[in-house]
């Protein structure tokens, strides 16, 4: 059995694993019902990348009027939305430093909240990006099930 190596960066620290990582994007409606996830490899930016969870819940959903984000989906994703889909794109501005719950945003990680609480997607554990994606749909169910 290796140890794991541990050292700094600015002041926190990090362990060296070979451990690949990965986003998730998701779009919910107002209620936070999920209407499309994508998962992909992290080093693909968040304004790449949300235009794919986007066009899938669009195509479902065309009923969709506008999209809602938060900084990291600024620039080219709200030019690809206008671009591909023709709507509109409200990106909420963090307006202090410190922690406060932004308009709309809390029904998003409210969302990543309720998934987290599954065992499988509390970690890494699925190997293929698509698999992750379809446990992220059932966990959604299950929660909608329990709560309902």
């Amino acid at each position: 059995m290796q140890k794991q190596r541990h050292r700094r960066k600015k002041g926190v620290l990090t362990a060296e694993k070979k451990v690949k990582g990965r986003k998730r994007h998701i779009v919910v409606d107002t209620m936070g019902n999920l209407l499309a996830v994508t998962v992909h490899a992290a080093n693909i930016h968040d304004t790449k990348s949300g235009i794919v969870p986007a066009r899938k819940a669009y195509e479902k959903y065309p009923s969709i009027q506008k999209f809602c984000g938060d900084e990291g989906y600024r620039k080219s994703f709200e030019e690809d939305v206008l671009e591909q889909l023709g709507l509109g794109v409200d990106i909420s501005k963090r307006i202090k430093p410190e922690f406060e719950v932004l308009p709309l945003r809390w029904k998003v990680e409210r969302t990543f909240s309720w998934v987290n609480h599954s065992r499988r997607l509390s970690k890494d554990y699925e190997i293929n990006t698509s698999h992750e994606e379809n446990m992220f749909i059932i966990s959604h169910f299950h929660t909608l099930l329990k709560r309902y």
